[in-house]
């Protein structure tokens, strides 16, 4: 039996049908979806085929960070859409070139290449270290990290499960611990050019690192003469509090990727640059014949103008609101709550499937996420209200009850 099968059936959502013998269906078996298709969005809140009303607490994994249907957004990419969809990048691109002016002004750092995806995001940053390096080679990543899962990520990504069936890797990636720095120190060699980290590891269950970790790693990289490359695609755009997560720490990268809520859901990735990476990025190193192209790029000006501090100062207000009202119904089915702004890790017990309390919440109307069996997800549109907020933890307070 497939493992999406498996799945399916052990949250009660498999349902058994007829096929015909030439394929399970034109989808490829990737996934294992939710019995539940959304048909339109509004603000905070979806709406399924039936016009059953959910309340988004995952914003499409960190991507809806605006919320759905933003008026604004919305008129930025029909009004684009109307104008021209596509032409390459052979040519002068006056959007892109604001965009990556206000990035370069909120990282501090110095060019910016727009790509698709963040795992394209990635791919870049890999690619522009190795160049940086010269004859140098080996990037090191932390264990539980995520990357991406093209070649080259995955082979960054340090998380085994994720190898299964696609060995060999890539070589010139070595892992070590997270949050751990005196062992960092014996896996550097002559070899050695970059350390590339999550501030905080998202997939693998919202792992926040201690205080003055990536400071330390900045240090590190100084000392060595290492590129430090900051993996933000889930914690940038605002997420935690700040426009990118490392900013908590005060240290300045020499590459940033973002992806997921830079343009809302419009898909699109961002590879920004120090000026010492920036001076070996020539024309025809690297490319993309989709990336930045003019539809996400103008939904991403808009986004990057609307993550101001206004709205910074309230992610924080909402973030320091949904963790106290989180440990108000704390029960002993929960091991441990983890926060950094709108991103939340809840951790429960052995027992305890957070799989399962995810159904239960969807069934109840919230949208939340899950990393493997042990960890609930919410990543809540950084627009939330109150009342939002309030409408969770009662909801959430009864699923708990019902375990």
């Amino acid at each position: 039996m497939i493992p999406q099968v498996k799945i399916q059936k052990e949250l009660g959502l498999f349902k058994e049908h007829k096929v015909d013998s030439k394929s399970c269906g034109p989808l490829a078996n990737n996934y294992a979806r939710y019995p539940v298709e959304f048909e339109k969005g509004e603000g905070v809140h979806l709406f399924d085929t039936d016009g059953k009303q959910y309340l988004d607490f995952l914003s499409g994994i960190a991507v809806t960070g605006l919320g759905h249907n933003h008026p604004m957004i919305n008129e930025a990419v029909t009004d684009q859409l109307n104008k021209l969809w596509h032409v390459s990048n052979l040519f002068e691109a006056s959007q892109q070139e604001l965009l990556a002016q206000k990035l370069v002004e909120k990282s501090g750092l110095h060019s910016v290449f727009f790509c698709n995806s963040g795992t394209e995001a990635n791919e870049a940053a890999i690619k522009f270290a190795r160049k940086w390096g010269n004859d140098r080679s080996k990037i090191l990543t932390a264990v539980g990290g995520f990357h991406g899962r093209t070649m080259g990520s995955l082979s960054a990504t340090a998380q085994f499960k994720t190898w299964e069936g696609f060995t060999p890797l890539l070589p010139g990636f070595n892992y070590i611990p997270f949050n751990d720095i005196e062992n960092i120190e014996y896996s550097i060699d002559e070899n050695t050019i970059a350390i590339m980290v999550e501030p905080i590891q998202g997939e693998s269950g919202v792992i926040i690192p201690d205080e003055g970790y990536l400071k330390s790693l900045r240090e590190i990289c100084e000392e060595h003469n290492l590129l430090l490359i900051i993996d933000e695609i889930q914690t940038g755009i605002g997420r935690t509090g700040k426009f990118f997560a490392h900013q908590w720490d005060e240290i300045k990268p020499d590459i940033i990727t973002v992806a997921k809520g830079i343009a809302n859901g419009i898909p699109l990735g961002a590879t920004i640059v120090s000026e010492k990476v920036a001076e070996i990025i020539t024309p025809g190193c690297h490319g993309s014949t989709f990336g930045g192209n003019p539809l996400a790029i103008a939904a991403a000006n808009v986004v990057v103008d609307l993550v101001d501090e206004n709205l910074l100062e309230k992610v924080n207000e909402s973030a320091t609101l949904l963790e106290k009202s989180i440990h108000l119904i704390f029960t002993n089915k929960i091991k441990e709550i983890r926060c950094k702004g709108l991103m939340v890790g809840i951790e429960f017990v052995n027992r305890v499937s957070a799989k399962e309390i995810a159904k239960m919440l969807l069934n109840k109307g919230i949208v939340v996420g899950t990393s493997g069996d042990s960890v609930l997800r919410l990543l809540p549109p950084l627009i939330i209200s109150k009342n939002d907020i309030i409408e969770f933890t009662v909801i959430f307070e009864k699923v708990l009850q019902q375990i």
